[in-house]
């Protein structure tokens, strides 16, 4: 599986209307939190990012957010931001512009938020457009890798730390098939960017 831990300069200057790092917020970074709410994991993140005094960003499925409604509501209550990541978790690239469209305003009646992520970081091109004229797209510069098999919670914690620096935006994810990892991980994750002296903030 390839994929790279931090973003390349080039895919930036490529897509200039994307977020993908926060400059102006000295100190903060913005760990996000994407594919929940989810029965096996969501409340468990909850728990320990209150414990530590971190905020975050649940970039939340629309269809997960319908069936796992009072977890969506524990998010908000704790102050997290939460953002659109499509009604079903669909791929840009392999789904029509109509059919993507259709699909964010869908989970727009469950997640209430001018934030959005493409699933996959797969967002569809001829769709740029109209999502910006909505949203701020939110991208990210420091990938854990939490959904590679081959990361081991150890590999998910160094790319992390080796990668942040402040106004980074993080992504983890919140997803029923692999985020023992990334729960097992969080508290060195959160305590290493502490020793670095950065703060943590939720997405706006």
């Amino acid at each position: 599986m390839f994929y790279l831990n931090k973003t390349p300069p080039l895919l930036k200057r490529l897509f200039p209307s994307f977020i993908w790092g926060e400059k102006n917020h000295k100190n903060n970074i913005f760990l996000t939190f994407d594919d929940g709410p989810t029965l096996e994991y969501t409340q468990q993140i909850l728990d320990l990012l209150k414990s530590y005094g971190v905020l975050a960003t649940f970039f939340c499925v629309g269809a997960n957010v319908k069936k796992y409604s009072k977890l969506y509501k524990a998010i908000l209550d704790d102050g997290h931001s939460v953002g659109n990541h499509t009604m079903h978790h669909l791929n840009g690239w392999k789904t029509s512009s109509k059919t993507y469209l259709a699909n964010i305003n869908e989970a727009s009646n469950y997640v209430k938020s001018t934030l959005f992520r493409p699933p996959y970081g797969k967002i569809n091109f001829w769709a740029i457009r109209k999502i910006n004229s909505k949203y701020k797209i939110i991208m990210w510069d420091v990938v854990g890798g939490d959904f590679d098999p081959k990361c081991s919670t150890e590999n998910l914690i160094n790319n992390v730390l080796k990668n942040v620096k402040e106004g980074a935006i993080i992504v983890l994810h919140d997803n029923k098939n692999f985020s023992e990892k990334t729960l097992a991980a969080l508290p060195k994750i959160i305590e290493g960017i502490k020793k670095k002296g950065l703060t943590f903030a939720a997405l706006k």
